[in-house]
């Protein structure tokens, strides 16, 4: 398969309306729905591209017919097909279900994306205190300086001609978006519900930021959330180097005015995408003629940026999520992840914990055993090589996201999901809390200790381990060859990476009863570097008996893999060393010196049972996922080839310096 081919199929991954149908909800669309295409004017005069979906028992609804609440998708990935008379194929909704309670769905080309006109900012900056209708902005800012003269003249004018208007964001978007929507299309309820996942994802947590008083319903699916620290463009300050390159040469393509698709910026057909980032060189050489040659304006956003900086503190949304509207209830909330989400785990876990502190609304949590957006497609019971036992998907939809927008958007029927709702990787069963992370835990430090042990007590003797990290041979993130990301690292046997000199591993002796892990795991290294810098990568494993059958293949014809001993992945992540004390303030390493790198993985609910093992791995490179360490304090995306050297890692296992793990231990 071809890159581009590829790259549209992760766009058309990501674009709600395309997913979890059938064939016949063809025919289903055009006999229950009419489509309207708009162009909505913005209060600064930009017209967004807006495709409406109207059931027809609505349309032709003069008075006393039914009224049904708009349900839209706000995405930078197009809302197409473009055209009143071209329908979906499936659809209209985010899913047959919601297809067939019937809505008025919304599908809208952001800012400066596809057909919608101005211009694309990557993660939209949120501009505090400028929301509400323009009739409110107009009082509040009739006497300041800069925003609406105050003349009576003025004012009375339309917004075309009011200059300047003041700024904008996504939240103003969404605003003045259903402002039109309430008062152009007939038959609607008056409540408003959005949802997304990933890109769409971000544009409805900026929804809530002072939310319109219609919007009742949220549900931010894998947003993306803050770049920086832990989604889609770096994890601890480490650039995400493969996903990147790969999904920038589409997405980053420049355009001077609306358009149907994107181009290309290059073209790769590389079978192996190790060898060839490795062939590339340092990073810069991807600004190449032949790669994105200065053409990728977020591209050079990324590289620019090497520091949690103003960049990337104005594209964090967290921070603007106190959705309080005096005189009227905050939106109610869902929040959607999956634990193998390869791109945006950390996005739903940490949307959902600031809205839980910050938000003062009905906010609830769903982490399901899913890659990116997979709980939107037809079935989900299988990944890698385990089988769940069960449609994670369709149930989800069916107990979960199809009552909420139903309940909160039309008065039907019942919604009493637990405040989480989440699934346990080890026993393959969900769960329900009352909170997230839950309360009832025990935490649990596991040390490295000598002979490769970890053990729950610290070490009685001082040991250390070394190794080299040679960034002209870096562990590869998973085993193979691959032309693209394989989805399934995040659960991938950890064997290939075991057998390396440059991979640390303890393990502990099986367990005589079963350990169940909820919550976030802590990295505790003690650790000294020969160079300046180097990348930290700590894997928490789920080993299983050397006695363990072998299950049926999950690809027909496939060959059976091998489970005993199977050394199954449950979380990992990565730490830039110069970042361990701060990710605004890099510091370099003191050669020879010991020193603490800390850092958190992302939440885990993992039953270790009874019998298995419970292994960490410690490495420093994590190839092509994470681009390469040159091991020498700089700006990586400057580097040259003579900047990258080999570095000798050691890590302390000693008494009173002690490396450990420390989990949340159900009891």
């Amino acid at each position: 398969m071809t890159l581009r081919a590829l790259l549209l199929l992760f766009s058309t991954a990501l674009s709600l309306p395309l997913l979890a149908q059938t064939p016949a909800d063809s025919a289903f669309v055009r006999a229950n729905y009419i489509k309207l295409d708009r162009q909505i004017t913005m209060r600064d005069g930009v017209k967004l591209y807006t495709l409406i979906y109207v059931p027809k028992d609505a349309s032709t609804n003069r008075s006393g017919g039914p009224r049904y609440p708009f349900l839209m998708e706000r995405t930078p990935y197009s809302a197409g097909p473009y055209g009143e008379t071209k329908y979906p194929k499936r659809g209209p909704g985010p899913s047959s279900e919601l297809s067939q309670e019937k809505y008025i769905f919304v599908f809208q080309d952001v800012r400066g994306r596809y057909m919608s006109e101005g211009n694309f900012e990557e993660m939209t900056p949120h501009v505090s205190g400028v929301n509400g209708s323009m009739e409110e902005l107009k009082r509040k800012y009739t006497k300041r300086s800069g925003y609406f003269p105050d003349t009576t003249t003025r004012t009375q004018r339309n917004l075309k001609n009011l200059s300047p208007v003041g700024p904008v964001d996504e939240s103003t978007d969404t605003y003045d978006t259903i402002e039109w929507l309430l008062k152009n299309i007939p038959n609607n309820n008056g409540r408003v519900g959005i949802m997304g996942i990933s890109y769409p994802g971000f544009y409805a947590s900026a929804a809530l930021p002072n939310a319109h008083p219609a919007i009742k319903a949220v549900s931010p699916q894998a947003p993306v959330t803050d770049e920086f620290a832990g989604d889609d463009a770096r994890h601890n300050g480490a650039f995400f180097l493969l996903d990147n390159f790969s999904f920038m040469n589409y997405f980053d393509a420049p355009r001077t005015g609306p358009v149907t698709d994107y181009p290309e910026l290059f073209t790769v057909d590389a079978a192996d995408m190790y060898q060839f980032l490795l062939n590339l060189g340092p990073i810069k050489n991807a600004n190449g003629p032949a790669y994105f040659n200065n053409k990728g304006k977020i591209w050079n956003e990324y590289l620019a940026h090497d520091t949690y900086d103003g960049y990337w503190k104005a594209r964090n949304i967290r921070p603007h999520l106190n959705m309080v509207r005096p005189g009227s209830t905050p939106p109610a909330t869902l929040v959607v992840g999956g634990w193998y989400d390869a791109e945006d785990l950390f996005g739903a876990l940490n949307t959902y914990a600031t809205l839980e502190k910050r938000a003062g609304n009905q906010n609830q949590l769903v982490m399901g055993p899913w890659t990116h957006g997979a709980w939107a497609g037809r079935d989900f019971s299988k990944f890698g090589d385990f089988q769940f036992g069960q449609n994670t998907a369709k149930s989800y939809r069916d107990s979960v996201e199809t009552p909420f927008f139903n309940f909160y958007l039309k008065d039907k029927g019942h919604h009493n999901t637990a405040e989480a709702r989440v699934f346990d990787t080890g026993t393959n069963q969900w769960r329900t809390f009352a909170q997230w992370p839950p309360q009832n835990v025990t935490e649990q430090a596991m040390y490295l200790s000598a002979n490769g042990q970890l053990t729950n007590t610290p070490p009685s003797a001082p040991t250390r381990y070394e190794y080299v990290s040679d960034p002209a041979k870096p562990v590869p993130y998973t085993d193979g060859t691959w032309s693209r990301r394989n989805n399934a690292y995040m659960i991938e046997d950890q064997r290939f990476a075991a057998r390396r000199p440059d991979v640390l591993v303890f393990q502990t002796e099986p367990l005589s009863a079963d350990m169940t892990l909820a919550g976030p795991i802590s990295v505790d290294l003690r650790v000294a570097v020969s160079s300046t810098d180097a990348d930290f990568i700590v894997k928490l494993i789920d080993v299983l008996p050397d006695t363990a059958s072998s299950p049926k293949p999950v690809i027909a014809g496939a060959k059976p893999v091998t489970m005993a001993g199977y050394q199954r992945l449950v979380r990992a992540d990565v730490m830039r060393g110069k970042f361990r004390n701060s990710l605004e303030k890099p510091e370099a390493f003191v050669p020879g010196q010991p020193t603490t790198v800390a850092f958190t993985l992302n939440d885990a609910l993992h039953t270790f049972r009874k019998g298995h093992r419970l292994m960490i791995q410690v490495q420093s490179s994590w190839f092509p996922l994470v681009d390469r360490n040159p091991q020498t304090f700089m700006n990586i995306s400057e580097a040259n080839e003579a900047d990258f050297n080999k570095a000798i890692i050691t890590l302390f296992a000693d008494p009173g310096n002690p490396s450990a793990i420390r989990l949340r231990m159900l009891r």
